[in-house]
């Protein structure tokens, strides 16, 4: 779901002298009561310990950071909302080592604050990005620069990253201008674990890669290769993503089976759609449960990634699929967090903010609005409740903003006046 750019070199070195440098004034051991609890091992599948997507950025330029204020900003607002688990893409760019340091100063204004990190690490193909990406060799520099930083901030802050993920939908065939082969993951997880073995990286640190639930076998067959077997058997537990929201564009007969319709409301048949959204991502999830098992493997399966937008002005929108909308996206939040307490299943959802750099198609583009929240810090209906409640009280995205406020000024007409119902076959 995130993009990303080949790393320069300069950046690369200076981020792994920022790393080392936390860890060489990161002298004082962290609440040795939490560090001893709180690992990715008691993190994952605890309702506890919710977990989302999270990226700053507030303008449509990743060259323009956010600041430590406004990440400490941030993570107070997902705080407040209960979440403990960030997830992360990428160490390209300031941005994770920032929102590190951020949580480490919360932490010690308040040695009762908990706020936990995943990691990311972006793992490219040689020539990635271009028009001739090779996917039979990696992009040795950039992964190099990615594996050491991530190794280097897991070090500084044993106490806030608890997971490390090896790339993020770098083996699914469609992202063809990057993916690699599952070798070239297996590589850098099984660097990892051996680093955790020689006491190089703390052991209680889990190794995954996240990627698309096809990517761990749970699709077509020609994921079913001997290196994504060995990297199952590698990996600490399997991160997998799905998007039902995608398919509603690319599954041309995802909305259709239906009962007929023409006695129900807008909001009644999008209640029937969202029903078998929810349906479809539990089923991609057992298709990997499925193929791990024929293995002989037993691991945890966690969801890496999932979510839905708010808006479209393409394949989703009104002109598409009709999918995209606050309130599928609150009825898929709903649904989606349910199962996963029930079924002790952590469920990674995206994401947090609307981030606006994410596609330059402008701001009704679908990437750009897959956030709980609107750039400006509004709450979408998924979260209208927990702003009755005063979870946000005080809370703002920037100093001396406003409160946390609702999307649609609070009002349901407004709100219902923008539903598309799914499209369907009788239609």
């Amino acid at each position: 779901m995130t993009k990303a750019i080949t790393a320069n070199q300069w950046l690369s070195t200076l981020m792994w002298a920022i790393a080392l440098l936390c860890y060489a004034c990161n002298t004082k051991a962290p609440d040795q009561k939490a560090e001893e609890y709180v690992t990715a091992k008691t993190l994952l599948g605890n309702p506890n310990y919710p977990a989302i997507s999270y990226g700053g950025y507030r303008t449509t330029s990743r060259e323009v950071q956010p600041t430590i204020a406004q990440l400490k900003n941030d993570v107070r607002i997902l705080y407040a909302l209960g979440y403990r688990l960030l997830r992360t893409y990428n160490l390209q760019f300031p941005h994770t080592p920032n929102l590190i340091q951020a949580i480490s100063e919360l932490k010690k204004e308040d040695p009762k604050f908990e706020m936990y990190v995943m990691l990311g690490t972006w793992i490219d193909c040689k020539n990635a990005w271009t028009d001739s990406p090779d996917h039979r060799e990696e992009n040795l520099e950039n992964n190099q620069s990615e594996i050491n930083n991530a190794v280097g901030l897991a070090n500084a802050y044993p106490d806030i990253v608890k997971i490390i993920a090896v790339g993020n939908e770098a083996m699914v065939h469609w992202a063809t201008a990057y993916f690699v082969e599952p070798t070239v993951i297996l590589k850098w997880v099984t660097y990892l674990q051996d680093l955790k073995q020689e006491g190089k990286l703390p052991k209680e640190v889990w190794i995954t890669s996240s990627d698309n639930f096809a990517s761990w076998g749970g699709g077509d067959s020609t994921y079913h290769k001997e290196g994504l077997t060995q990297l199952i058997q590698a990996v600490d537990y399997l991160s997998i993503h799905t998007y039902p929201f995608h398919d509603t564009h690319y599954n041309p007969t995802f909305w259709e089976e239906q009962k007929s319709f023409d006695s129900l409301s807008v909001p009644e048949r999008i209640d029937i759609g969202m029903e078998k959204a929810f349906a479809y991502a539990i089923d991609q999830y057992k298709a990997v449960e499925k193929h791990m098992t024929s293995l002989g493997i037993d691991k945890p399966i966690h969801i890496g990634e999932t979510g839905w937008s708010t808006a479209s002005n393409g394949l989703y929108g009104a002109n598409g699929s009709q999918a995209a909308d606050e309130y599928k996206q609150a009825l898929y939040y709903k649904k989606m967090n349910q199962w996963s307490v029930k079924n002790k299943v952590t469920t990674v959802f995206f994401s947090a903010f609307d981030e606006s750099w994410k596609d330059p198609n402008g701001p009704e583009a679908s990437e750009n609005n897959f956030g709980l929240f609107t750039v400006d810090g509004k709450a979408k209906y998924a979260l209208w409740k927990a702003v009755d409640q005063g979870v946000f009280k005080g809370l703002s995205r920037e100093a001396n903003g406003p409160e946390i406020q609702k999307s649609f000024e609070g009002n349901t007409d407004a709100l219902m006046s923008y539903l598309l119902p799914p499209k369907t076959r009788q239609e």
